[in-house]
């Protein structure tokens, strides 16, 4: 890559994390986090006043990237700085910065979020969990689901809707809960993913909170809620370009090693050209992930959207092509244990699938982009 993509620091950068999550082979995904979090990684995107890197995007997702390809990927690095950090960051109230920024970046706290519904999806406009006030304190009722990590996690970033004074119809809000808050329960879903980061489904039943739970501007609405979703889908296409490359490489490995009739797999066209298809989708999902992480680093949320809806697409599409193709290649190796592909045909498809469904994306593409008229 050039200097033009990616700058003499950011290859500094990317070099140190591949030789440090390729040295951690515990499987302890905590230790790793709070070790990660030592050297500055998990952080390097909140800003250095209160005890981050003071980078953006385009390092966070780097830093999942390079995880992903050394095989060991951290999920809630999607979550707890790339969503809620930033949130937090832009929008919290000096006493929220104070309180969490810290914390999520030196490791020692973790938040999760929740935005998906049973009948919702992530469809904004259709949340039904509402908060109401109640003196001074709100009360936040309703369910969410597919939430990562709510076990682990000192508090979870929950999107609701509250009623506009003016109009009275329901904008979406922020609302910080901890966990042991009294009327909010999680219950584990039973996933057929081999990951270590749980999904869970959550209810809140009249969840009393103080004024000081509800984060930035009652009135911010939209604009708080995709300061999140942006990063969320950027650091997605992080994470399945990591597990691509990750499988990708394995592949070639592989492939050069293993001899048949005196000649390396490898050395055949059959074998090569798709491994080569898969490198060469992988390296354009990148592009537009830096791309992505670059408009929104730069304050171009509007820009930011379009590109990292678009990023995502095309890494989550790379990913599961890259790794069909590297069980494929593997044959019969592929589905073993030993070679630890089997689980990836699995978690390749929730790029496709989650934050948002790819034709969801192609919906905003065709809408936003081309201008067509809306099918929904």
């Amino acid at each position: 890559m050039t200097t033009l993509i990616e700058s003499e620091e950011h290859k500094a950068l990317r070099a140190a994390v591949s030789s440090f999550a390729r040295s951690h082979t515990t499987g302890d995904n905590r230790a790793f986090w709070q070790d990660a979090a030592k050297l500055g990684y998990i952080g390097v995107n909140l800003p250095e006043a209160y005890g981050g890197g003071g980078g953006g995007i385009t390092e966070l997702c780097l830093v999942l990237e390079e995880m992903g390809a050394a095989g060991n990927p951290l999920l809630m690095m999607i979550v707890s700085p790339a969503i809620c950090g930033t949130v937090i960051a832009r929008f919290g109230t000096e006493a929220q910065k104070r309180e969490w920024l810290p914390a999520l970046a030196d490791g020692s706290r973790l938040m999760a979020f929740g935005i998906t519904e049973p009948d919702a999806g992530s469809n904004s406009h259709r949340i039904t969990t509402t908060a109401r006030r109640d003196g001074t304190d709100w009360l936040l009722t309703g369910r969410k689901v597919f939430v990562s990590g709510v076990d682990i996690a000192d508090a979870t970033l929950i999107v609701g809707r509250t009623e506009d004074a003016r109009t009275g119809k329901l904008k979406p809000c922020l609302f910080i809960v901890p966990r042991d808050t009294p009327g909010f329960e999680r219950r584990q879903i039973d996933m057929e993913l081999d990951a270590a980061e749980k999904q869970f489904e959550l209810t809140l039943d009249d969840v009393r909170l103080p004024a000081e739970a509800l984060v930035g501007d009652e009135d911010a609405g939209l604009l708080q809620l995709f300061a999140g979703l942006n990063p969320e889908r950027i650091m997605t296409a992080a994470f399945a370009i990591g597990m691509g490359r990750h499988a990708l490489s394995r592949a070639v490995e592989y492939a050069r090693d293993r001899t048949v009739w005196k000649t390396p797999i490898g050395a055949h066209q059959a074998i090569a050209h798709p491994l080569a298809q898969a490198h060469i989708d992988l390296e354009l999902a990148r592009l537009m992930m830096q791309k992505a992480a670059h408009l929104y680093d730069a304050g171009d949320d509007i820009g930011a959207g379009e590109a990292a809806n678009m990023a995502k697409y095309a890494a989550g599409e790379a990913c599961v092509k890259a790794v069909d193709q590297a069980v494929h290649t593997l044959g019969g190796n592929g589905l073993t244990r030993e070679f630890g592909l089997a689980r990836l045909v699995t978690a390749a498809r929730v790029a496709r699938i989650a934050p948002v469904s790819r034709e969801m994306i192609l919906n905003y593409v065709s809408h936003q982009t081309l201008g067509l008229p809306k099918s929904y």
